[in-house]
């Protein structure tokens, strides 16, 4: 079942991950410009919004396992029609129906993690999960630089996607799921997030605003201000995600060690700094090395701050999970269409200086998370420090 969770991440980073790769191809394809193909890709990530909402509630009608199933299946099939059917109506519904697949999916998996794994282990199998999200970004982010390089339709990569999604579901056909307890459910029904839970989710919102800024615009700012090759600027992007796998498999010992509270403020400090050299430095041998130290200056930011959150709970519930997701999917959500806004208003160097505003104000609303959190540490668990 593990190992099914796993694979439901690297399928959400596997859609989102090429996107800016995906884009200039997808464009010269529609015979339209960048600026006005890239919200299409607001049915994929408005798909996982509506997804994250919904899976607030759709775990009470039918079971994690059936939602699973009935997700990636789904998601399997949408992908094979993006290569074969030319329809830009189907293509924007293709894509809906992926990220609201993935949006359930995800929340489902992120749940099972939390429901799988005590305390002491959970930040740090959270992380992991992060970790095949990344292995996702550097293998489907390589592999569309590859296939765009040789003329290849631009949603090849995707084709690599269902393939993993068909695998979630033999994974999730065969798999146990944990049993909830009445008292669990009681539990869960009467317990009210406090303060910290609320910037938190704030801060994933803004996060993922964050970074798909940076991630989808970057290969685009690199091509038209600095004159990279398409491959070269592609390449800049998953050096981000490997740098992300490093440092999420030292996170994922070193959370044991410290703690999520203490990793947390490291961690936002970090992709807030990590990201300025983006569009300060204007060397092209040196951007891929900072995109690389930037990824592992992120320490798994996105898991951890969920760690950090259901920290400020006695027991953390699947829904309080699916609301920590809903807040970053939202910040994903409205990532193209804001980032082409500013584009079209600005130019491409403002949307990467948008994307390090964005993780200034997250890191000050985590701050003030972790002191409220810090002040009242009597009212919190204390096996997390």
């Amino acid at each position: 079942m593990t190992l099914a969770c796993f694979f439901a991440y690297f399928v959400m980073s596997g859609m989102l991950a090429p996107i800016g790769i995906v884009l200039p191809p997808l464009a010269e394809y529609l015979g339209e410009p960048v600026t006005d193909v890239a919200p299409i890709f607001s049915w994929l990530t408005l798909g996982i919004l509506l997804g994250s909402a919904l899976a607030l509630v759709v775990f009470d009608v039918l079971t994690v396992r059936s939602w699973i199933l009935l997700v990636y299946l789904a998601t399997a099939a949408a992908l094979l029609t993006l290569r074969l059917s030319d329809s830009a109506l189907v293509l924007r519904v293709s894509l809906g129906v992926v990220g609201t697949a993935c949006g359930i999916g995800l929340a489902a998996a992120a749940s099972t993690i939390t429901r799988l794994y005590a305390e002491d282990h959970r930040a740090s199998m959270l992380v992991i999960t992060d970790g095949s999200f990344s292995v996702a970004g550097i293998v489907i982010s390589t592999l569309a630089v590859s296939l765009v390089a040789a003329g290849l339709h631009w949603s090849a990569a995707y084709l690599a996607v269902a393939a993993v999604a068909v695998m979630v579901v033999l994974l999730v056909a065969t798999a146990r799921f944990p049993q909830t307890s009445d008292a669990d459910v009681q539990r869960w029904n009467t317990s009210a997030w406090p303060l910290p839970v609320w910037l938190c989710i704030v801060a994933l919102f803004l996060y993922t605003l964050g970074q798909y800024s940076l991630l989808w615009w970057l290969p685009t700012y690199l091509e038209e201000a600095l004159g990279a090759p398409r491959d070269a600027a592609g390449a800049v992007v998953a050096r981000f995600w490997t740098g992300m796998l490093v440092a999420q498999l030292l996170v994922a010992w070193w959370v044991l060690r410290i703690g999520a509270r203490r990793l947390v403020l490291l961690s936002v400090s970090g992709a807030f700094l990590g990201s300025l050299p983006l569009w300060l430095h204007e060397s092209l041998s040196w951007l891929p090395w900072l995109s690389l130290l930037w990824g592992v200056a992120n320490l798994g930011l996105l898991k951890i701050v969920i760690s950090f959150a259901t920290l400020a709970v006695p027991n953390p519930s699947p829904r309080l999970v699916a609301a920590l997701l809903f807040g970053a999917t939202s910040g994903t959500a409205i990532s193209p269409k804001v980032t082409s806004i500013i584009v079209g208003t600005i130019d491409t160097r403002a949307v990467l200086q948008f994307g390090s505003l964005c993780y200034l104000v997250l890191g000050v609303l985590v701050f003030i998370a972790w002191w409220l959190m810090h002040s009242r540490a009597d009212t919190v668990p204390t096996s997390g420090q």
